[in-house]
């Protein structure tokens, strides 16, 4: 949602997650489950967010009480009464004016992927911290079969662990200066580097 308020095109925030993995991609994702239940989840979660310095999207609250419910009603950030173009989903652009206005400006595929995933993976890495969840490997089921992480990269924390903790916490730093607090690693992620430790041995 900051993306699209950022300027993003709703499109290219889709076809960048789908090519990192995801079954369908989050903004799609959004209109079909229903804005109504995104400004719910806003709504009861943002505030613990919030109380961590991260910053929440008020543009699924502004799409809500415009009226806009998703493909539920027909009105959201995809248009439902035109046929899409080659596939490609045709965005709302009356609602644009409720998530950062118009003209839409393109974000690389890269910057897209890290930055929808490095704050799911964020997140696991400070449930693990926290003791929300008791393993990385119930970590990563629960991310893999309740959550819908790609499954070939084996959930969160084997993600980890291909990619390299170091270069994980590299690129969260470098987004942590660019887009703040809500990007700060895990400590976990900081110790596991310095101790040049992994998740799964085998």
């Amino acid at each position: 949602m900051l993306l699209l308020e950022e300027g993003a095109v709703p499109d290219d925030i889709d076809r960048a997650m789908r090519q990192f993995g995801y079954p369908i991609g989050p903004v799609t994702l959004v209109d079909e489950i229903g804005i109504d239940v995104g400004a719910h989840v806003t709504t009861e979660l943002g505030p613990m967010f919030a109380r961590r310095g991260n910053k929440i999207s008020e543009g699924i609250s502004r799409l809500y009480a415009a009226g806009c419910l998703g493909k539920k009603n027909g009105k959201g950030i995809y248009r439902y009464d035109l046929k899409k173009k080659k596939g490609q989903k045709i965005p709302d652009e009356s609602a644009y004016a409720l998530l950062g206005g118009a003209p839409r400006r393109k974000f690389d595929t890269e910057t897209i992927q890290q930055r929808v995933s490095l704050m799911m993976i964020n997140e696991a890495l400070i449930c693990l911290e926290e003791g929300i969840i008791s393993s990385p490997r119930d970590g990563d089921i629960g991310a893999v079969f309740g959550l819908g992480f790609p499954p070939f990269h084996g959930g969160p924390f084997r993600y980890i662990d291909h990619a390299g903790a170091a270069g994980v916490l590299e690129t969260m730093l470098s987004l942590e200066k660019k887009h703040g607090i809500r990007f700060r690693p895990a400590k976990i992620l900081s110790d596991m580097v310095k101790k040049r430790n992994v998740f799964y041995k085998e």
